[in-house]
């Protein structure tokens, strides 16, 4: 008898873990009623796998009704921004997409926004940056001062562009821009679709410049000056949903504890994300932030 005792005791502490692990995750097992879900994508873009299927999951719920999208990011890199906003220009053909910026939402942020069918930003949101950049770092003089040379053997001219051992040509900026601008061009192109604007029209805001959510509102860059909670209740509306509707967040990111405990212990005392990895490549990024 002890024993069952013991059992049941065990049994119903496990019980109560689970239920508490249930409502601090929002996690919904039986899931009722028309709701809005919220995406939220924070942070420098380096992967798009997770949001994609964040993004596919609100698509294919019959329940989600309408999706709010929360940007606070200065961008990332091209492929995986262009990524996401392919899925989100996919998630509004079936649903209203609503766009909430947080404080910062440009470059690749913006380039996410322009997907949906009505942008929100706070009167001081940076956002715009509408713009491709690269960097290449070039060692040389320190590796000359400590002895180190390196050789290369290569099939091409172009095959080591944009080596830090070797001096940068007039040829390879000329490569280098050409990919810039095709790239800047396709941003362009996506602003244009997703905002109803023509090219022309856009020119004089697609120079790499910054704008507050004030001025952008003015450039005809966003909609409304509005926070989160007005971006949700815009949601609401448009799908038919009554006030203080039903919100989804999707499913936290599981991480381990070893992984939690280094990732807080880096961020309080360095102020680094460990998780996020070395830019490669053309980037719609802000790089001040």
């Amino acid at each position: 008898m002890a024993s069952l005792a013991v059992g049941g005791v065990f049994l119903f502490f496990l019980l109560v873990v689970f239920s508490a692990g249930l409502l601090s995750t929002g996690s919904v097992v039986v899931s009722v009623g028309d709701k809005i879900g919220i995406l939220e994508v924070e942070g420098t873009i380096v992967d798009a796998r997770r949001m994609v299927a964040q993004i596919e999951e609100f698509r294919d719920r019959s329940n989600i009704k309408a999706v709010v999208i929360r940007i606070d990011s200065p961008g990332g890199g091209v492929g995986p921004s262009q990524e996401i906003h392919a899925e989100l220009k996919l998630l509004a053909k079936e649903k209203p997409l609503i766009v909430s910026m947080g404080s910062v939402a440009a470059s690749g942020g913006y380039y996410l926004a322009v997907a949906g069918e009505r942008i929100f930003a706070n009167p001081g949101t940076i956002t715009g940056s509408i713009g491709v950049i690269m960097s290449f770092p070039n060692y040389q003089d320190l590796m000359g001062k400590v002895g180190i040379q390196t050789e290369v053997v290569k099939s091409g001219r172009f095959k080591d562009i944009g080596s830090s051992t070797r001096d940068f040509l007039s040829a390879d900026r000329d490569l280098l821009q050409g990919v810039i601008d095709d790239v800047h061009m396709q941003f362009v192109d996506a602003i244009s679709d997703g905002r109803n604007m023509p090219v022309d029209r856009l020119r004089p805001f697609v120079d790499g410049r910054i704008f507050t959510g004030r001025q952008a509102k003015d450039a005809g860059l966003i909609d409304e000056l509005g926070t989160l909670s007005d971006a949700i209740k815009y949601a609401a509306k448009v799908s038919g949903i009554e006030d203080d509707p039903d919100l989804v967040y999707p499913e936290p990111e599981k991480t381990n504890l070893i992984d939690r405990y280094l990732q807080s212990a880096v961020n309080h005392y360095l102020g680094v994300d460990i998780r996020v990895q070395n830019r490669i490549g053309p980037q719609f990024l802000w790089n001040n932030f």
